[in-house]
């Protein structure tokens, strides 16, 4: 079985297409190679900024033939429909067979069709491959029609098999396949020819191109820490960089600088992020000083003076780069130190969404959302408000304003240096906070109180105006900020109301209180009454003096006033319920992230749903113990069989109620048993419901759990012992209210009938 091996080498690619670029050329010829018959062992992809590689093991070398017999029309139907038959088969009429079929006689065409070669068949396929290729952004060149992400030099398409290799014969406007391909840009000797996938990769190396992306990563990797360590300085971790790198080179050569004494001062962050956004540099940390002092690049070339010229046109770049932030810095500060009130007033006129008002708008609502919340986090609500003032005022600054992931970050600088205390500092750094799901979670109370309210907030004024995720869209980010929700409440046990607080904060968010619509009711219900007051009065002639005209305006005006209040009541009591359907939608909204949380943890979807149909299911904190608790108990062996056990309880409890038309919840009645297990799994059933309900009644879900667990072997044996439909009509109904007790004391803990799994019949 031959081997095969692709390069398309060309100009460079961007670091950020390969790793789909490689996915891409593996999946679109192997599943070509697959479509048209052709079987393989195993396939591997590969990339470095100046080439893409295919290498598949153990293809065969050709397709098999294939014989395919398809049913036409009648031979009676009319020429048309023979006519399209012909040219769907690719037939002439003295090529169809004729056969009688039920119907009558019908057509039928055998085609058959000889195997191919696989030298054909991968030719075809990778140039659909190559003319098809998904690259995000592609560009075409010269005179030709073919499109690739840059300037597609040379295809090397190989087949090789124990007699040697064979080059496919493929030509794409006009770059004709051959057997060569060239090494590094600079280091490189030429073009030279390769006869296997082995002598491919062995000839590269010698001509300095580490073919895997993995092992240039580890490379970088290896290298940066081992010149940081003989420095003493230790790198600063980025997984993401060291992929980028291991994209922009073919031959990692790291090289290790010195930060300039005059930009040490900066703040550590901001040295990291200008090194790494604007030159790609690793960030080298002195572990006896805490401060950035040094960096490592990766060159692509090995030089005489063994990089020192090219660290000395990167450390000239790298000045004047942390000049400009020094500058950021040092104007910032500025405004800091005399308390970024020019920050806050920019605010005012930078619009957050054109329904929701400006940014400074919004901090007012957060800073009063945070006050709110403050006292259920331990928070102290005058100092959490003083903190969500702050927060966003780095928006303004220049400094986020180069590098916007510092949001947050320099935040927390400039509110120390403006006076205020750590704890508003750092809720300025962390109400971002989390913002994937990889980072960090607040626990600090006024960081938490803060990066709730910034959320919430968002969820809520969104929801507000019906902007809400559709599908896969969401560019509010409304999914990570409900599931960043989710993260703060459980990491801090923050037991709220959830449904609650989100129809207040909605209908706040409107402009109006639940109580609004019965305070108005309530004044519509005086004015009713005065008005009745003044109709009295007219009517007992006591305003008999004055003229009928004026009698009637002050009736009437009356009315209509009332009649105002009425419309505007039902108006306001209508945004209300609206408000509250919000709310109810908002929280199933988070009851999906959560759902989506809880299954990354490794609990069931049915457990959820199990707990969800419980009453408190907006406490996401009593939500979760009662899952974790529920979840604990069905991995156990007791707890599988009491689910069983509990399943043919309902099942037939259910069935006997549904042919009786009575529930049976009256209590069984120990003078009827006739049987031990009756009487033992009373007396289990009395024994759990004293220990379940103090356990339910603080929220221990685990002791609750554990005691219904004990209700599995007195299940088990009354099932095994006792047959419930008993001839005695008396018998069977004190049966069935023991049943009863079953269903109850379980169904107290979670709705176990949503538990997955067969229910027995009887």
């Amino acid at each position: 079985m031959p081997d095969l091996l692709i390069e398309l080498f060309s100009e460079e690619i961007p670091a950020r297409m390969q790793p789909a670029a490689r996915a891409a050329l593996k999946k679109l010829v192997t599943d070509g190679l697959v479509a048209a018959g052709l079987t393989y062992a195993s396939a591997g992809a590969f990339s470095t900024p100046r080439r893409l590689v295919l290498a598949v093991e153990g293809l065969t070398a050709e397709s098999r033939p294939l014989r395919e017999e398809r049913k036409g029309p009648n031979t009676a139907a009319p020429a048309a429909a023979i006519e399209g038959f012909l040219r769907s088969t690719g037939l002439t009429l003295d090529r169809l067979e004729r056969r009688a079929d039920k119907k009558g006689e019908v057509f039928f065409a055998v085609i058959e069709k000889p195997g191919r070669g696989a030298p054909e068949i991968v030719a075809e396929v990778l140039e659909a491959a190559i003319r098809s290729f998904p690259w995000p952004k592609s560009m075409r060149w010269g005179s030709g029609s073919l499109r690739w992400v840059r300037p597609l030099q040379s295809v090397l398409c190989l087949l090789v098999t124990e007699a040697g290799a064979e080059i496919v014969p493929l030509a794409v406007d006009g770059i004709v396949a051959g057997n060569t391909t060239e090494g590094h840009r600079f280091m490189g000797e030429g073009r030279f020819a390769v006869a296997s996938f082995d002598d491919y990769a062995a000839k590269l190396r010698r001509a300095k191109v580490m073919l895997d992306p993995a092992e240039r990563e580890a490379a970088v990797v290896q290298g940066a820490d081992n010149l940081a360590f003989a420095a003493g300085l230790e790198i600063v971790g980025d997984d993401a960089l060291q992929a980028e790198i291991a994209g922009l080179v073919e031959w990692p050569v790291p090289l290790l600088g010195r930060i300039p004494e005059a930009f040490l001062a900066l703040p550590p962050e901001v040295l990291q992020t200008s090194m790494k956004e604007h030159q790609k540099f690793f960030s080298a940390r002195n572990p006896r000083t805490d401060r950035i002092e040094g960096f490592v690049t990766i060159a692509n070339i090995e030089t005489a003076d063994h990089g020192a010229t090219i660290l000395k046109g990167n450390l000239k770049v790298l000045a004047a780069r942390l000049s400009d932030a020094r500058f950021f810095w040092e104007n910032d500060l500025r405004v800091a130190r005399a308390g970024m009130d020019d920050w806050a007033e920019g605010l005012k006129s930078v619009t957050f969404h054109n329904r929701l008002g400006s940014q400074s708008d919004r901090i007012a609502r957060i800073a009063a959302l945070a006050g709110e919340i403050a006292p259920l986090v331990g928070a102290d609500p005058d100092e959490a408000r003083a903190a969500a003032k702050v927060a966003k005022l780095d928006l303004r600054s220049a400094m986020v304003g180069e590098f916007p992931e510092l949001q947050g970050v320099m935040g927390r600088y400039y509110a120390l240096e403006a006076g205020l205390s750590p704890a508003v500092a750092d809720a300025a750094r962390d109400h971002w906070r989390p913002k994937g799901e990889g980072d960090l979670v607040p626990t600090e109370p006024v960081s938490v109180a803060v990066a709730l309210a910034d959320k919430i907030d968002t969820l809520i004024g969104f929801w507000a105006i019906d902007e809400k995720p559709t599908g896969s869209k969401d560019p509010f980010a409304l999914r990570r900020a409900a599931l960043g929700v989710i993260r703060l409440v459980l990491a801090n046990g923050v037991r709220i109301s959830v449904r609650t607080y989100l129809a207040a904060e909605i209908s706040d968010h409107i402009g109006y209180k639940f109580e609004d619509a019965s305070a108005i009711n309530a004044a519509i219900a005086e004015l009713n009454n005065f008005a009745g007051d003044v109709s009295n009065a007219v009517g007992a002639g006591i305003l008999s003096r004055l003229p009928e005209s004026l009698r009637t305006q002050l009736t009437g005006s009356l009315r209509d006033k009332v009649l105002q209040l009425k419309v505007e009541a039902a108006r306001i009591s209508q945004l209300l319920l609206d408000a509250d359907s919000k709310a109810a939608d908002l929280l199933a909204f988070f009851h999906d992230r959560l759902k989506v949380y809880l299954k990354d943890k490794g609990i069931r979807h049915d457990v959820i749903d199990a707990c969800l149909a419980m009453p408190g299911n907006d406490d996401l904190v009593l939500l979760v113990n009662r899952a974790t608790a529920l979840q604990a108990m069905l991995d156990s062996d007791d707890g599988t069989n009491l689910i069983q056990g509990f399943k043919r309880a309902n099942n037939i409890l259910t069935q006997a109620e549904g042919k009786d038309g009575v529930e049976y919840s009256f209590g069984a009645d120990a003078k009827f048993f006739e049987m031990p297990q009756e009487r033992g799994l009373l007396a289990a059933l009395d024994a759990a419901e004293a220990k379940i309900a103090p356990a339910l009644a603080v929220a221990d879900f685990a002791a609750a759990m554990q005691a219904m667990a004990g209700l599995r072997g007195p299940i088990d044996a009354f099932f095994t012992a006792v047959q419930v439909n008993s001839d005695n009509p008396i018998v069977r109904r004190n049966r069935l209210n023991l049943l009863h007790r079953i269903r109850a004391t379980c169904s107290g803990v979670a709705d176990l009938t949503r538990i997955e799994g067969g229910l027995p019949s009887s």
